[in-house]
């Protein structure tokens, strides 16, 4: 098996443009997958080493977050605050909102997902900026 290196420096782009940890690719039978590895310790502020340069303000936020109800991104895909480009915002700083209210879109793979809201609260923080990546897991609002 021959291993075809352009794929793999593709896919290694690919991490640090839109800001992953991990992507795979399959073809037929063989699956090519890459990540980073990036080791934080908590209360320390995270060393960007010179072969990454790329500059995430992710890894502050989380450490700054942990106070309130978390509501984290269900898939993996592009986070938008409005269901178009200059329509009204799903939800803003200090607004009152309800379990199952829409509070963000995540595209994937050109689908549109609703992300609803976990609980009851009022907006706290709204972590992600419209158009970012997120990941799976990743907080993306904070309610108190």
């Amino acid at each position: 098996m021959k291993i075809d290196k352009k794929i793999i420096k593709e896919l290694s782009d690919y991490l640090k443009e839109f800001n992953l940890t991990e992507i795979e690719i399959t073809e037929k039978d063989t699956k090519i997958k890459v990540s980073k590895n990036n080791v934080s310790i908590s209360n320390q502020p995270q060393v960007i080493s010179p072969s990454s340069p790329t500059t995430s303000s992710a890894p502050i936020q989380t450490q700054n977050i942990k106070s309130g109800t978390e509501i984290t991104s269900p898939i993996i895909g592009t986070a938008y605050h409005a269901p178009e480009p200059g329509a009204k915002k799903f939800v803003e700083v200090g607004k009152k909102i309800k379990k199952g209210d829409t509070i963000m879109i995540v595209e994937a793979m050109k689908t549109m997902n609703h992300v609803p809201s976990t609980s009851d609260g009022v907006v706290k923080e709204i972590c992600v900026e419209d158009g970012q990546p997120v990941e799976f897991g990743q907080t993306i609002i904070i309610l108190e």
